[in-house]
């Protein structure tokens, strides 16, 4: 029974709709979390990637799971892209860095980063934590998506469960910002 809920509240069944609490033009919150791409694992800084140009930063449920791999796929085909638009791109959830090190290699193709926020400092902060229908969080990042403009200003922000639009919405945004 356990197990039938837990995949029931990935799929969406039993969870509310995505919502993006952040909007266009707040200041995202400055974090530093341990991150891996391609199985090598790194620090990874906001403040630091933003002095390059703009960041992808989208949030997703967990590792392993049909939508959550099918949006890492979409990601990595598009990751060339999103750095010729000049922008950083990462994924994060409350995985611990050993189920993403395999997670970036198997199914990020190791073409971007991901970063793990067992605590759900970062997803809380970006107020991105799944919310099940009874109201209560759960130790889960939702899926959203945001593109942060180099001020550090929210320039973009897109929640929706559905995994289809989020490279899409988030790549144009990216373009609209940079021209590129």
């Amino acid at each position: 029974m356990k197990r039938f809920l837990a995949t029931a509240l990935l799929l969406g069944t039993l969870a509310m709709p995505a919502h993006a609490s952040m909007k266009v033009g707040d200041t995202a919150p400055t974090f530093t979390v341990q991150a891996t791409v391609g199985g090598d694992q790194f620090t990874f800084s906001l403040a630091d990637a933003l002095k390059k140009g703009p960041v992808v930063l989208y949030f997703f449920p967990k590792a392993f799971t049909k939508g959550c791999t099918a949006e890492a796929h979409e990601f990595a085909e598009a990751a060339a892209q999103f750095k010729a638009a000049g922008a950083t791109l990462i994924g994060m959830s409350a995985d611990d860095i050993g189920t993403l090190h395999r997670f970036s290699t198997q199914e990020c193709s190791s073409r971007f980063p991901v970063a793990a926020d067992p605590d759900l400092k970062v997803i809380k902060a970006f107020d991105s934590v799944m919310v099940s229908t009874s109201s209560k969080a759960l130790n889960l990042a939702d899926r959203v998506s945001y593109v942060i403009a180099p001020n550090g200003k929210i320039a973009y922000a897109f929640a929706d469960r559905n995994p289809d639009k989020h490279v899409e919405n988030t790549l144009t945004a990216v373009k609209a910002l940079t021209g590129k």
